[in-house]
């Protein structure tokens, strides 16, 4: 079930982003923006809608793709995809921290040994680079998009030195490309999160690029889980974002900035 809206709330929404492009077309600037979805790992209904929507609008939507269960299929489907470049989700999508103790999911949190962690990501890497060869980009996208400091540091020496997470902090890091707008609520029921949410969540973020443009602002989406309201958000909002003067999508391969690797250095994550 979709959270409550109404007709008003989404002219409210498309009211509010073009006014905030326009702020940045009449002044000739353009807010950019970049699309990630997690969780791919073969082919579905749901990922040729999710396609269909990047390709009709022209725009990157970038795949985190989870190495231990991503089959051959989705290699197979994405090869002739403009659109859909590869990020690397962790390596099996489990969490290894104490739910007992009230710790939030992770898999690449403080819990894990960095020795066996490496190995598992190194080993993620290498079949994504031979399962979808220049699509895939050298970057991390953290399950639950958390990740310990000591693992985010070992990165760069396992030949992954890009890196995705999700917040609405401003980090300065070079090959860090963040996510800000999650449009799903995953409380209690997983579903949209409502016109009047998208809004005041894009309204803030939008806000900020005035004065700190230089960020793009990342929308995350989860293609297996999305509700009616979910496509209906993405096609609003894409046929304005998409196509509006005051905006911009580059590729995502661009944002990140890392080259391909193609083996990582021998020091390990220590």
């Amino acid at each position: 079930m979709t959270a409550p809206s109404t007709p008003g709330d989404l002219d409210r929404f498309k009211a509010s982003l073009t006014t905030h492009l326009d702020w940045f077309a009449d002044r000739g600037r353009k807010v950019r923006f970049w699309w990630r979805d997690d969780d791919a790992i073969e082919p579905t209904p749901q990922l040729e809608k999710l396609l269909s929507l990047a390709n009709n609008h022209d725009v990157d939507v970038a795949l985190a793709v989870i190495p231990k269960q991503a089959t051959s299929a989705l290699a197979d489907r994405l090869k002739d995809e403009r659109h859909a470049p590869v990020l690397q989700h962790g390596w099996q999508h489990k969490n290894f921290q104490r739910k007992d103790l009230g710790e939030r999911a992770a898999e690449l949190g403080f819990r894990r040994d960095l020795e066996e962690l490496g190995a598992q990501l190194t080993e993620g890497k290498a079949k994504l680079d031979e399962l979808f060869g220049e699509k895939f980009i050298p970057a991390i996208v953290p399950p639950w998009n958390r990740i310990a400091p000591d693992v985010s540091r070992a990165l760069p020496g396992l030949g992954l030195p890009g890196l995705s997470t999700f917040t609405w902090h401003n980090f300065p890091k070079a090959h860090q490309v963040q996510c800000h707008v999650d449009i799903i609520k995953w409380k209690k029921q997983v579903r949209f999160i409502g016109w009047g949410s998208a809004l005041r969540k894009f309204d803030l973020e939008l806000c900020r690029r005035r004065t700190n443009p230089d960020e793009p602002l990342g929308l995350l989406t989860h293609h297996l889980v999305h509700d009616v309201g979910c496509w209906e958000f993405l096609q609003e909002f894409l046929t304005i974002a998409a196509h509006h003067p005051g905006a911009e999508w580059p590729e995502v391969k661009d944002l990140f900035g890392c080259a391909r690797v193609a083996e990582p250095s021998k020091s390990t994550a220590a």
